[in-house]
């Protein structure tokens, strides 16, 4: 996990513009490099560095004697990096993982560079030889990416959108600042002036689709068919490889252990196979929550059914509202569910940074988009509409889940991995007949909570613990975050305001109090900026105006139970 900036044929003095690249310094604690381009005084690329790979040679951009026109900055993992050097018979120079990007671009192009990169990543690459710069994003948006292009050929990029809303440009006070999407990659002329010129922006992985990576992949071919105890099989052997081939860390890697059965099945399969790797550190697992809130409960009991050292991070309702501004600021986003649910991740990031030596952080992000697990899912009409709003949240992940744990993580310096989001795992999945993927007996997940039953990984009210929204789990059943939150709310935004709304926000109105103040907030920090969320987060086939799980007549507790 680290930043990246980079600027082509920028009008106004670099030294001026480069102190916006100091903007996303949290995403790299470690170092940070600016460097400009041999023969473009008005290019430059800017780096903060975490270092997890390679220590030693691991700033960029990266370069190498090899290809002396190629220039890499890039922020990700690629998992197969090593699998690639052997097929292809490849010399690295450095232990970074990313430089197999610069071998693969020169051995067949950008298409198959993007393609084969098993991982999450966010890169430019530069190319003064041929004249091209090339910018491509992961198929989920796991690691961000902005950009800014002017009609007159000035193009920023950067890991997120603070480090650009400032820059400087003659053509335009406020250039548009908008996310790079997700699966893609784009072809850009440099022009001898150092501006730049689109060709194509090209979608380079549909996630359905098996990727093309799969065929240098450390698990051969799987069984066919679809008898339930082959496809158990399949998910138990993706799943692991998920998680086994994220272990890749020269820090030391921890887990945040919500007790729902997402993250704890991510913390127990680590445990797991670090035990079979020799790793020899004990885990570290974190859970966040007020006083005896459930979620803490639930994590407590699965923190010693594997064995984890465990942290508990208590907070109160002060320091949650506390910090809410710097959470929008971080998040760059006004969403409802987003905001309330990155408050805990937020505390706990920081606790994990402040207090401990934990640097690679597994999470669970993605299970629910996946597997059909929010509430909701118990409304869809068929399992063909329940499978097209599984396709659709993860098409939209990087706009919510996905940009909440990142950036709640890098906030505080941590690198995030999500072995949910495996191309190859979440790939099998989406192929499985919709039927099989729906909620069964009033249970969500229910083929994946199946699939790990005979396993002995979590204990059976862990493993079929029915669905917490994270906002919801932190706080008790009798006063929840969200209506903690509401409360204060009430008290910080009058009925006018919220009746006027639609005047002052014409661009996606805030309905509730709590919507007009987080939007209050993102207008003070971006301003204008509303149209980086095109629409809020919402369940479907439910009439309700607020996203929290508790509003849904479907919803559960252990304490009403």
């Amino acid at each position: 996990m680290c930043g990246i900036w980079a600027l082509f044929g920028s009008d106004e003095c670099l030294s001026v513009q480069c102190l916006s690249a100091m903007k996303i310094a949290h995403r790299g604690p470690d170092a940070f490099r600016f460097e400009n381009v041999n023969g473009f005084t008005n290019c430059c690329f800017g780096f903060h560095r975490l270092a997890v790979v390679d220590q030693l040679y691991g700033m960029q951009p990266i370069r190498v004697k090899k290809f002396p026109y190629l220039w890499l900055c890039y922020n990700g993992e690629i998992y197969n990096f090593k699998q690639l050097q052997k097929q292809f018979g490849f010399e690295y120079q450095t232990l970074v993982d990313g430089e197999v990007i610069l071998h693969l671009y020169n051995k067949g192009g950008i298409e198959q560079t993007a393609s084969m990169l098993d991982g999450v990543f966010a890169f430019i690459l530069l190319d003064t030889a041929n004249r091209k710069v090339f910018l491509a994003r992961d198929t989920y948006g796991v690691r961000p990416l902005f950009k800014v292009l002017t009609d007159d050929g000035f193009l920023g990029v950067c890991s997120e959108a603070k480090g650009l809303i400032n820059l400087k440009h003659s053509e335009s006070l406020f250039p548009k600042v908008e996310p790079f999407l997700p699966g893609h990659y784009e072809v850009l002329d440099l022009k001898p002036s150092g501006k730049v010129a689109s060709v194509e922006l090209v979608k380079f992985h549909s996630y359905k689709d098996e990727p093309l990576h799969a065929a240098c992949d450390t698990v051969e071919n799987l069984p066919s068919g679809f008898d339930l105890e082959t496809v158990k099989s399949n998910i138990r052997i993706l799943f692991e490889n998920a998680v086994r081939k994220r272990l890749m860390a020269h820090r030391r890697i921890g887990c945040l252990l919500s007790g729902g059965l997402d993250s704890s099945l991510v913390a127990a399969i680590v445990l797991k196979l670090m035990k079979e790797m020799n790793i020899n550190y004990p885990l570290q697992t974190f859970a966040i929550g007020m006083e005896n809130s459930p979620d803490l409960l639930a994590a407590r009991k699965v923190a010693a059914h594997i064995g984890s050292e465990h942290h508990e991070v208590i907070f109160n309702s002060e320091e949650g509202i506390q910090a809410i501004e710097e959470v929008i600021f971080s998040l760059e986003t006004y969403d409802i569910t987003t905001v309330r649910a990155s408050i805990g991740m937020y505390l706990v990031s920081k606790y994990i940074r402040k207090k401990t030596d934990s640097v690679v952080i597994f999470s669970g992000e993605g299970s629910d988009e996946l597997t059909q697990g929010y509430i909701y899912f118990h409304k869809a009409p068929s399992p063909e509409e329940a499978a097209e709003e599984s396709e659709r949240l993860l098409k939209e992940l990087y706009m919510f889940d996905v940009l909440r744990a990142d950036r709640t993580t890098a906030a505080h310096g941590l690198e995030l991995r999500v072995p949910f989001l495996d191309h190859r795992f979440t790939s099998y999945y989406l192929s499985l007949p919709a039927e099989m993927r729906t909620p069964k007996n009033g249970i969500e997940k229910y083929l994946l909570r199946q699939s790990f039953e005979d396993s002995n990984l979590l204990p059976k009210e862990i493993l079929w613990r029915p669905k917490e929204a994270f906002s919801d789990g932190i706080t008790s059943v009798k006063k929840s975050w969200f209506s903690i939150l509401q409360d204060y709310i009430d008290q910080q935004v009058d009925d006018l305001l919220l009746e006027k709304a639609a005047e002052k926000y014409p661009f996606n109105p805030p309905k509730t109090k709590e919507s007009y103040y987080y939007r209050q907030i993102f207008e003070k920090h971006y301003p204008g900026r509303s149209s980086w969320l095109p629409h809020y987060w919402m369940p479907r086939w439910v009439k309700t105006a607020d996203p929290s799980a508790r509003t849904l007549k479907h919803y559960k507790s252990a304490a009403q139970e």
